[in-house]
């Protein structure tokens, strides 16, 4: 059990470190060399220009003003400068949105931090049950004194830790309230504002039916102008280019590599660059590094000719979807909003996400295959998150020393040293657990591409809710009952089993310590060197050094990175989570997730404002999934609050307590019908005031130029495939050509009844 010696010990191994990465960030940024490191946004928007140019040899990689560096936190409150409407206009409303999730724990958990400080601490640390001769046989340190754990079985004491969880959960629910309100808002004025996408006049169409006598381009065609005449416009099919996309990357990794020996044979013309054939270029036989790459980029150019080919000569590349674009948002929003035949399963619509959101390799996915998909992938996370339970059991055994050593006593003399000791406990478990975690974002990132998704925003909410239940499952569940289970297990053992519950109800509050070492190391120095971007640094000059030619190239060296939502938002609601748990039964850990909130704050604004370049803009489609995970973790707390009280003598006062999760769950309810609509749908109105304002600014606007090509797929933007089918504006209401005999008896299938009126 951790010692108030031992989180001092790891407070300061990770504050050392945290200033330690902040002051080495404050140098480096002002180095010219470093420009494009830390400020490359403003470099992708055309606006920074390198310091290096134009100076001496030695400024352009020293800073030589020396007031700079009496400045150098400067950055702190520039980060918070910007005012919040021009920051969604540099970075978008997705980023704006997002730091506004450490706004909110802020503002829920510093008023809470405050009231547990003056009502329940002095409660708690009065208690002096873990000093009773009772509980002799508990392992338990200072820090439990102020946690429930310390108030005498049955006391009417509880009643205040009742009372307060109410007030914490109301007050959450109020600020939950005005931030689902706010967000709300500004997302509709957003898409009120915003200036014209592709994607507002656009719907994927999924699950196209077969038709006999038509091609999947015909079909759709001859459906929307039936179905739409007034509003339809033009459509995409999609293509299966999934394996000349895959030629087209490879080509362009040998070309990198040809690039690289040939910049390096320009450096020495003297010494023509070799490689070997074999794995990696460090077995097989040796040759010429630029004729071999050559050969290789010339025959990955003649299979992917050939792939077009076969691509554009193939009927059955033309996969049952395609982008379907009309004349108005209005159109738009009625078709991507409604269903469009009898039978829900085929002619499938939803808003086609943004050009640069599209993941292509998924639309290719036949739609029955998507369920099966799906149903292997529950499967898998299943055993996955059960699985993971042995590592997390591991690092728990860290965290209680004591423990293992009254269980395996042969341990004791290795780890006997205070000095050792103390590190052990107060910082190898939080890493352990950290280092574990950085295994999953790239297992939990496939298993979603599986499961078929069409946008990159998309994969990264599905792949944020398993982080985030595997988060809920074992870092925090897994770590109260593994670590419960190795604290008191010789206990467990030899006791009663009238007494089971009351054992586990007592130690449950002590994991409090084993959470605090975690948030300093995750929450203090990982976001501190969040900032810092060492990997970015080591790779840019790396670039810089042996790849880079031109100016052109030194930009593509650049990285900006980008918030990984898919990780960073569930590891944000663990805090709220152990926020919630603890604030009426361990209120030391408060402080902690207080400042893990502010400086994350500060950090991620500086990194949206300086850094980070988001691939898409979903305008905040993820916050009603941010709302319900508070909300599950408010529930979750509360439930474990009352069934900590059960075993704590308080059956009765527990009663109380279960109008708690039942009213948080008809709040969430309520918020949910209240605002969820504005992320998931476009309000007709909205779209009508958009079109009119359009055909008054702009009437002779040419939408068929601007979306002909916008959602054709990357690899075919240079190619003439087939251009979008655009039906003429003159034809009010046209003569649908079709392959079909016309019948005269009742249409009989779906497709017929949706051409029956063009024969």
């Amino acid at each position: 059990m951790a010692t108030l010696a031992d989180i001092g010990i790891s407070a300061g191994i990770n504050l050392l470190s945290a200033f330690t990465f902040l002051f080495a960030f404050a140098m480096l940024r002002l180095q010219p060399f470093n420009d494009r490191i830390y400020f490359p946004k403003w470099y992708l928007k055309g606006i920074r220009s390198s310091p290096t140019n134009s100076r001496s040899f030695v400024k352009k990689f020293v800073n030589l003003d020396f007031g700079t560096y009496i400045r150098f936190l400067n950055w702190m409150p520039a980060a918070l400068h910007m005012p919040e409407p021009e920051l969604i206009d540099h970075a978008g409303l997705d980023s704006a949105v997002y730091i506004r999730i450490y706004v909110l724990g802020f503002k829920i958990f510093a008023p809470i931090t405050l009231l547990a400080f003056m009502v329940l601490v002095p409660i708690n640390w009065t208690g002096k049950t873990l000093e009773a001769p009772a509980a002799k046989d508990l392992t338990f340190s200072n820090i439990d004194k102020l946690s429930i754990s310390n108030i005498p079985f049955g006391s009417k004491r509880f009643w205040v830790h009742i009372g307060m969880s109410y007030v914490f959960s109301a007050w959450t629910c109020y600020s939950l309230y005005k931030e689902y309100r706010i967000i709300a808002a500004m997302r509709l004025r957003f898409l009120a504002s915003e200036r014209r996408r592709p994607d507002q006049f656009t719907v994927l169409v999924r699950n196209v039916p077969p038709d006999p006598d038509e091609s999947v381009s015909e079909h759709i065609e001859h459906f929307f102008c039936v179905n739409h005449p007034d509003h339809y416009l033009m459509h995409q099919v999609v293509y299966n280019a999934n394996m000349l996309a895959s030629i087209v990357a490879k080509k362009k990794q040998l070309q990198n590599w040809y690039v690289y020996y040939h910049n390096k044979y320009e450096r020495d013309p003297s010494k023509r660059p070799t490689t070997r054939t074999g794995m990696m270029g460090i077995m097989g036989a040796k040759v010429d590094a630029i004729d071999h790459y050559t050969a290789l980029i010339e025959k990955l150019s003649e299979q992917e000719a050939q792939e077009r080919e076969n691509i554009m000569n193939d009927p059955d590349a033309i996969i049952p979807a395609a982008f379907v674009s009309f004349k108005t948002r209005w159109g738009a929003a009625v078709c991507a909003q409604t269903q469009q035949t009898s039978n829900p399963t085929v002619w499938l619509t939803e808003w086609a996400p943004e050009p640069r959101d599209v993941y292509w390799e998924n639309l290719a996915i036949p739609y029955f295959d998507l369920n099966i998909r799906r149903l292997l992938t529950s499967v898998s996370m299943f055993f996955l998150t059960f699985f993971f339970m042995i590592p997390i059991a591991f690092v728990q055994s860290l965290a209680n020393i004591e423990a293992i050593e009254k269980v395996l006593p042969f341990l004791k003399p290795i780890i006997e040293k205070p000095s050792v000791k103390s590190v052990i406990q107060g910082f190898m478990p939080g890493l352990a657990l950290k280092i574990f975690l950085a295994l999953l974002p790239k297992m939990l990132m496939t298993m979603s591409k599986m499961e078929g998704y069409s946008s990159l925003s998309g994969l990264e909410r599905k792949s944020a809710s398993k982080y985030y239940l595997f988060v809920l499952v074992n870092v925090f569940l897994g770590s109260i009952i593994t670590g419960t289970a190795f604290q008191q297990l010789e206990q467990l053992i030899n006791q009663p089993s009238t007494e089971f519950t009351k054992t586990v109800g007592s130690t449950i509050p002590m994991k409090a310590t084993f959470f605090i070492t975690y948030i300093m190391l995750d929450g203090w120095a990982g976001i501190a060197g969040e900032i810092l971007r060492l990997s970015s640094l080591i790779s840019f000059h790396l670039k810089n050094t042996f790849l880079v030619k031109t100016e052109q190239d030194r930009q593509n060296a650049m990285d900006p990175g980008s918030l990984e939502f898919a990780t960073s938002e569930p590891r944000i609601q663990l805090y709220f989570m152990l926020g919630h748990v603890y604030a009426p039964v361990t209120p030391l850990l408060l402080p902690f997730i207080v400042v893990f909130f502010a400086f994350s704050y500060m950090v991620f604004r500086h990194q949206i404002i300086n850094v980070y370049n988001q691939q898409y803009e979903s305008g905040a489609t993820f916050w009603p999934d941010v709302h319900r995970r508070v909300i599950i973790g408010l529930i979750i707390s509360q439930i474990l609050l009352a069934g900590l009280l059960s075993t704590r003598g308080a059956n009765k006062s527990t009663l109380v307590l279960i109008a708690q999760p039942v009213l948080t769950i008809w709040f969430h309810l309520y918020c949910k019908g209240r605002f969820e609509s504005a992320f998931v749908r476009f309000p007709l109105e909205d779209a009508m005031v958009k079109d009119t304002l359009e055909r008054a600014v702009e009437p002779n606007l040419n939408l068929r130029l601007y979306l002909q090509d916008a959602f054709v797929h990357p690899v075919f933007k240079a190619d003439e495939f087939e251009k979008p089918v655009i039906i003429d504006d003159e034809e009010e209401n046209p003569l649908i050509q079709t392959k079909r005999t016309c019948r005269s008896s009742k249409p009989e299938s779906e497709n017929e009844a949706a051409s029956a009126g063009s024969c």
